[in-house]
């Protein structure tokens, strides 16, 4: 397929997707659904708001043709989507598409990693912020413990799917267990990447002095392992990455609080209900949905998509002050994943 490459006011390509299929999870993580907001009353997206998959690879395509090689499926928890290793087997079919991965909880990767490897999906992206039963209880809002999470790993390690961890560290809550999740990355052959908690959306109580920062974070590793960089394998690639010289295993960062990769993000946002979203840190999306369901081409979503991602200038991180984060409208991560 010969792609229309679109560039925007930064002369950014758009590379990455993201798609949101689903707005809820089998969490209440205070990172992105804490339960004094989505508690049992809350109301989520009915189905009907939601893109149904033959919509879901509609977009696909098109955004395929305009320069997207990755795509990658989040929630809310992606895996509570019904028939989701359908929507990965459409996916994962369309030419030109490079790679397909999902960010997931886990819990639910032992029923369905083996049938989602065979649907196409290439990795996964597994959170886990800590190896302590008890805090990671309190860090999900449920009180499971990491075994159903260490059973997912394994599960899709078996299934032979690429297996990364999220760890998202805030200071004062699981910034002691740092070297614990490296350790134990190392010792199973998993690249962890560590998050610096994020001012994403208006529920997760975010504040600097939460974070912990990746020179921080690369202070404590280098006491107990020794590190060299390895350099992006991609444009726009965001985490930066470094290698252990004694094993081939990778440990990442993801910076954008302390060090920002506005410069060179190629990431766009497709949310559950039709939205599409050119910053993580921009709640003001455009809607996709209701054009394409009241009869649009795919030549009129490619040049409404084209106008979208041309017309943006999105540089929240590099702009970020205490004053831009209280006053700026936001996307809440259930809603729109990472």
């Amino acid at each position: 397929m010969e792609k229309n490459i679109i560039k925007d006011k930064l002369n950014r390509p758009m590379h990455d997707l993201r798609i949101s299929v689903i707005d809820r999870c089998n969490f209440r993580c205070q990172y992105c659904m804490p339960a004094e907001k989505f508690g049992p009353d809350f109301e989520f997206l009915p189905r009907s708001a939601l893109l149904t998959y033959e919509e879901i690879e509609r977009l696909g395509k098109i955004f395929v043709r305009l320069g997207v090689e990755k795509i990658r499926l989040t929630g809310g928890e992606p895996l509570l989507r019904k028939d989701l290793p359908h929507l990965v087997e459409k996916l994962s079919a369309i030419k030109g598409l490079s790679d397909i991965g999902l960010t997931t909880n886990g819990v639910l990767l032992p029923k369905l990693a083996n049938e989602l490897k065979a649907a196409g999906l290439k990795r996964v992206n597994v959170s886990l912020d800590t190896l302590n039963d008890e805090l990671f209880g309190q860090i999900n809002g449920r009180g499971i413990g990491t075994a159903p999470v260490l059973e997912g790993i394994e599960a899709a390690k078996q299934a032979g799917l690429g297996v990364k961890i999220n760890m998202v560290v805030k200071k004062g809550l699981n910034d002691t267990e740092i070297i614990p999740m490296a350790k134990f990355c190392k010792e199973q052959g998993l690249e962890l990447r560590y998050i610096e908690f994020m001012d994403v959306g208006s529920t997760n109580g975010w504040k600097m002095d939460d974070v912990i920062t990746k020179r921080q974070i690369f202070h404590l590793l280098n006491e107990e392992f020794e590190l060299e960089p390895v350099g992006p394998a991609y444009f726009g690639e965001v985490a930066k990455l470094y290698k252990y010289k004694d094993k081939d295993v990778n440990v990442g960062f993801i910076t954008s609080v302390s060090e920002s990769f506005c410069s060179s993000c190629t990431r766009s946002r497709l949310s559950a209900n039709g939205q599409i979203f050119t910053c993580l840190f921009n709640g003001n999306g455009h809607d996709i949905r209701n054009f394409m369901r009241n009869g649009a081409t795919d030549e009129q979503l490619v040049e409404r998509i084209t106008a979208i991602w041309n017309g943006r200038d999105d540089r929240y991180s590099d702009e970020r002050t205490a004053e831009t984060n209280k006053n700026r409208k936001k996307i809440e991560m259930s809603y729109i994943g990472g």
